[in-house]
């Protein structure tokens, strides 16, 4: 039998970006709140103290802030007439582990969605026809407008410490800023990294090509910075260990440094680590949550701990995983279009071009997780979906993130991968290249989806969560699209040689390589409740006590980085569950 805890108002599970926000938010209110965490405790000091954390191999090789395997993982498959098997070896995307979550290894990359991307499939219906989306193409309205959640992403940038250069202010356009945001009503909190060589290279080059160059908002703090929170960031040194890595020199936004040390001095906020949620615990009527019941891994002990509001605060497909083992919403079926929970998961598509100069040296070792140099000019709104046959964009990125040499050792095309010739090539290149890279959006589709797996269960005897994805034409031509606009710029900067990655028309998904952590879908929002899990305040439609937060909630992901949507829709939502669930439970939304 499980042990029974100490009622509590909140329970929060996960202690990453959105429950760190989140029980910010609900501990204003006067809440008791208790964030379940299954990985271990982690903070600024002592786990990521230099020199600990500048170890690439331990960190950046070996994945030690990742969740492991053996422990939590998915199965994968590309289409339904495949047998899934699980996922054994990090790889594709790297789930983070502990406090913070993927929080904590992430670079910085702090971009606010394009206004019409939150309602793309009205965005296209209107201006180019419905006939132009595939039929197996299932992309949906969020159901919230960017200017809805203008003010929240504010804050959030505030409370990360976002350096950067507004390029849309009121809707003025301002010089050196990107020209294709939205509008926003302040400029960033503090001014843009300083520029290292591939940025000065790459913006001129980009001016030649009668493109729009600015310097990629970044969660790296350009200096010395307090926010709302009362919490200080330190500048960034140019240190090159932030991707797969905890920030040595409190620079980089993360819950442990812009939010959780205030959030611990509040009485009525408390935390367990090494708790691992294993259903939400649902009332006889099915249509409101008591609880949640979870293992102490510390001793093995099932427990059952009651609450007036469950919130999901997990990583995405985890916070699916968790809404179908506990029977909250209806299952998706592919065959028959029907149900919700597990519909349109989607990923990210990427590609990019390596560029060799045997007479520049970049100094990759100086570099910050968010130091580049961006383009937007092939964005969302940018393209003419009908003439290019293809629907989504993407950003074009120039960056110079770090110079470690076991990761990050391009070659040109043709070096030996081992021996003698390998060491001559590292070198004759190290410290000789720069990329240009394509980070482009993904579709959602019919046949893209999650659910339980049959075969195999946990250690808990759970069925696995069972991922079901490949690419799609769509996004192919997407990326071919870029690969076509890249090229011609990296030719234009007279390197001695370059080449290119791109997926093709006979690519198919790898979890082998790593590609992006940006995996969205499976609890999507929206204005329906027969074809989304959520309303547009994040709240499950079938058990009003249930909101589930993060990027589950996208119905089709970004040509962005998903961070500052995520940061934005939690403000949002607590704005919602303060100012009128608190005071009236029951559905925000009437299905």
């Amino acid at each position: 039998m499980a042990r029974t805890e100490k009622p509590v108002d909140v329970v929060l599970v996960g202690f990453g970006w959105t429950s760190s926000l989140m029980g910010m938010e609900l501990t204003e209110e006067g809440l008791e709140v208790l964030a379940l965490e299954r990985g271990k405790d982690r903070d600024t000091v002592p786990d990521f103290a230099y020199p600990k954390m500048a170890d690439e191999l331990t960190y950046g090789v070996r994945y030690k802030l990742m969740q492991r395997p053996s422990e939590s993982t998915v199965t994968v498959r590309h289409n339904s007439n495949q047998k899934a098997v699980p996922y054994r070896s990090l790889g594709t995307f790297l789930p983070g582990d502990g406090v913070g979550g993927a929080g904590s290894h992430w670079n910085g990359h702090s971009w606010r969605p394009q206004a019409q991307e939150l309602r793309l499939r009205s965005y296209v219906e209107e201006n180019f026809g419905k006939e132009i989306i595939p039929d197996d193409m299932t992309i949906q309205d969020f159901g919230v407008s960017y200017e809805d959640l203008e003010p929240h992403f504010d804050f959030f940038e505030k409370v990360m410490g976002v350096s950067g250069q507004a390029g849309n202010i009121n809707g003025k356009i301002i010089e050196g800023g990107n020209p294709f945001e939205a509008p926003r009503k302040n400029p960033y909190p503090m001014p843009a990294l300083k520029r290292t060589l591939n940025d000065d290279m790459f913006t001129d080059a980009a001016k030649r090509a009668g493109l729009h160059p600015f310097p990629l908002p970044a969660a790296n703090a350009s200096e010395a910075y307090t926010n709302p929170y009362g919490m200080q960031l330190g500048p960034c040194n140019f240190c090159g260990f932030c991707e797969r890595y905890g920030c040595i020199n409190y620079s980089k936004a993360s819950p442990h440094v812009c939010v959780n040390g205030a959030l611990k001095q509040r009485k009525n906020f408390h935390y367990r680590t090494e708790c691992n949620v294993l259903k939400v615990e649902l009332a006889e009527d099915g249509k409101t949550a008591t609880g949640v019941t979870y293992i102490d891994k510390k001793t093995g002990e099932k427990v059952f701990q009651p609450a007036k509001l469950v919130i999901l605060g997990a990583y995405a497909f985890h916070n699916a995983h968790l809404m179908l083992l506990s029977g909250i919403g209806k299952p998706y079926d592919p065959v028959t279009n029907t149900g919700v929970v597990g519909k349109n998961y989607a990923y990210q598509m990427t590609g990019g071009t390596t560029l060799f100069f045997r007479d520049h040296n970049f100094n990759p070792f100086i570099g910050a997780g968010a130091n580049a140099t961006s383009v937007m000019d092939y964005g969302v709104e940018q393209i003419d979906f009908a003439k290019e046959g293809f629907i989504g964009g993407s950003i074009l990125n120039a960056g110079m993130t770090n110079g470690q040499p076991i990761r990050n050792m391009p070659l040109p095309a043709g070096s030996p991968s081992w021996g003698a010739g390998w060491k001559q090539a590292v070198r004759e290149n190290y410290g000789h290249a720069m990329s240009i890279g394509s980070h482009g959006s993904n579709m959602s589709y019919r046949d893209c989806y999650l659910s339980l797996d049959p075969n195999y269960k946990d250690e808990y005897g759970q069925p696995l969560l069972r991922m079901t994805f490949d690419w799609k034409d769509n996004d192919i031509r997407m990326t071919q699209f870029m690969k076509g606009k890249i090229e011609p710029i990296a030719q234009s900067m007279n390197p001695d040689e370059f080449r290119s990655g791109y997926k093709t028309q006979d690519s198919h998904w790898d979890v082998r390589p790593y590609q992006t952590t940006h995996n969205v879908g499976g609890a999507i929002m929206g204005t329906d409740p027969t074809t989304s899990a959520l309303n547009p305040y994040l709240q499950s439609w079938d058990v009003h006590n249930v909101f589930v937060l993060g990027a589950s909630a996208f119905p089709q992901n970004l040509q962005f980085n998903p961070t500052v949507l995520v940061g934005g829709l939690t403000f949002w939502a607590a704005k919602a569950i303060r100012e009128q669930y608190l005071k009236n439970p029951g559905p925000l939304v009437k299905a």
